[in-house]
């Protein structure tokens, strides 16, 4: 295998889930791209799903769509919005995926009548995908998804510890992210749960070369100490991750505890100083901005917050660079229903209505779409909620009897929102899909096309362009046959993807907009996605 001389950095995660793998490996991605060198990362996750495309958000949180159209775990979200570039397909791979590539080659004969093993052939599939994620990259960061000890992920350990032989000194290392927890009865942080953890990855052949804290009060100099001792890494390599005001913060803390330090001697990358004022100067607003804005969250999957991650981070993006607090008010779309937390709407400066799936809450979503347009309050809705406000607007504004989507009343006399038979999808290719297709990879994903409708409110908010690429997560699409009845009576089509309804306004309405597409995929703490910062920007003129 050849790999064009990549440096590895792998990082594994210890003691529990949910430690934040994800942030460090996109904190330590981002200070080595400040240093000048080309970096991406890849994200291997062993479950057995082939991607999370079918899995609940309450289940894994958020699905996270490139801008080829896969759909991969939300950790690619936080690579990209700290890195600032576009991964793809390649940039993360499950067990299911792996295990099906390997069946399929053994059907075709591949292997000779070999006898399938997960040594060597599964560890070598994951090894040659590792590799091919690195291709024209200086350095590739690689996080394994869950804990060290779950059954499931023990051939991806096994594959990075061979890869660190194959590629050999110099060309690759080992962080462990593990917990000190404070016991608050004693009142005292404990380190055994990390000797454990460390000794769990030794045990499987893997000694780690920086072992990573996570922690929510300081760890002092001698317990450093005890950890580098008990651990067998160098002083210098304990970092401290002590709980941050934003996780935009991370890297800076990161940089502070010397983490390139080690990196670079292990690595051969020379000495390493990395720009960071512009990143931190966007930081300090995030934790201390001047102003503050008040936005109506209406969703349905708020018992787990993560389901929306993209779409929280990119409010946080919007307001760095507006020097503004977003405050979220969530509303569960199911108590609007009942006529429950109307109150929030009231209290509101915008009112936003998320993507989902499923007709649970959606009368509970059109009421705050209503609200939104009589009221005159800032609107925008993403995906599910452009639909619901052609839907409402349909309902309302032009009186049209049994106004459904085909999605929650396939025989609904209108159908407002209908399933399209065929289309191209981001790869050029013919795709069929009825309400019988499955529903893993039937849907329109990845980046698509938008012309933009000049004098509009797209069009002003992103400055004059007349054509955009957004990515989507959908099945369903606004149906273009009530399209003249809609400009008739002041619902504007402001956005077109190859004659599909892409984004609607009002036409008398200080700032109302429904986007088929998602426009949190593509925001970034240093580029705010231009949508939602229009969005928060019209919210703020309405709280004066």
């Amino acid at each position: 295998m050849s790999d064009n001389q990549t440096k590895y950095i792998f990082v594994t995660g210890g003691v529990l889930s949910s430690l934040g793998k994800g942030i460090a490996s996109a904190s330590i991605a981002t200070l080595l791209k400040h240093s000048g060198f080309k970096v991406s990362i890849l994200k291997m996750d062993p479950y057995i799903n082939v991607d999370p495309g079918t899995m609940s958000p309450l289940e894994h949180g958020e699905v996270f769509v490139t801008a080829d159209g896969a759909e991969t775990d939300l950790d690619l979200g936080h690579y990209e919005r700290f890195l600032d570039v576009n991964l793809s397909k390649l940039n993360n791979f499950t067990t299911g995926q792996v295990y099906s590539t390997v069946i399929e080659k053994e059907r075709r004969g591949d292997y000779l009548g070999k006898t399938i093993q997960v040594i060597p052939h599964i560890v070598n599939e994951i090894k040659e995908r590792i590799i091919k994620a690195g291709e024209k990259q200086d350095i590739l960061i690689v996080e394994i998804g869950g804990t060290v000890g779950d059954i499931e992920g023990l051939p991806f350990l096994e594959a990075i510890r061979e890869l660190k032989r194959d590629v050999g000194k110099g060309r690759a290392i080992f962080v462990h992210l593990t917990l000190v927890p404070y016991l608050k009865a004693a009142g005292e942080l404990k380190t055994k749960p990390t000797q454990h953890s460390v000794q769990e990855l030794r045990r499987i052949g893997i000694t780690p070369h920086i072992v990573i804290c996570r922690t929510e009060h300081s760890i002092p100099k001698s317990m450093k100490e005890k950890i580098a001792s008990s651990c067998d890494v160098e002083k210098d390599c304990v970092i401290e991750a002590i709980d941050s005001k934003s996780i935009y913060k991370v890297p800076l803390n990161f940089l502070n505890e010397g983490i390139l330090k080690p990196i670079s001697e292990y690595l051969y990358l020379g000495e390493l100083k990395p720009n960071m004022k512009k990143w931190d100067s966007l930081v300090k607003r995030v934790i201390e901005p001047t102003k503050k804005v008040k936005i109506a969250f209406v969703g349905k999957y708020l018992n787990l917050k993560e389901a929306y991650k993209s779409l929280t981070e990119a409010f946080i993006h919007a307001g760095a660079n507006l020097n503004t607090r977003v405050e979220l008010l969530w509303v569960d779309s199911e108590d609007l229903e009942q006529d429950k937390n109307v109150e929030l709407l009231e209290e509101a400066d915008g009112i936003l209505v998320a993507g989902g799936f499923g007709e649970r809450g959606i009368e509970g979503k059109i009421k705050a779409i209503e609200y939104a347009r009589v009221h005159k309050i800032p609107y925008l809705g993403i995906c599910l909620g452009m639909q619901l406000a052609l839907l409402e607007f349909a309902r309302n504004v032009l009186k049209l009897e049994d106004a459904n989507s085909v999605e929650f009343d396939k025989n609904c006399k209108n159908p407002i929102i209908y399933l399209i038979d065929e289309f191209i999808d981001s790869s050029g290719n013919r795709q069929l899909r009825t309400h019988k297709s499955p529903l893993g990879g039937t849907m329109r994903l990845g980046a698509y096309e938008c012309d933009i409708k000049e004098g509009t409110l797209l069009f002003k908010a992103y400055e004059g362009k007349k054509r955009i690429f957004e990515r989507h997560r959908h099945r369903y699409e606004a149906n273009p046959k009530y399209k003249e009845s809609y400009e008739k009576n002041g619902l504007i089509i402001s956005g077109e993807s190859n004659g599909l309804i892409e984004v609607v306004e009002l036409k008398d309405h200080p700032w109302f907009m429904g986007v088929q597409f998602h426009p949190e995929f593509t925001s970034r703490l240093q580029k705010p996605n231009k949508t939602i910062l229009s969005f928060i920007e019209a919210s703020l003129g309405n709280n004066v």
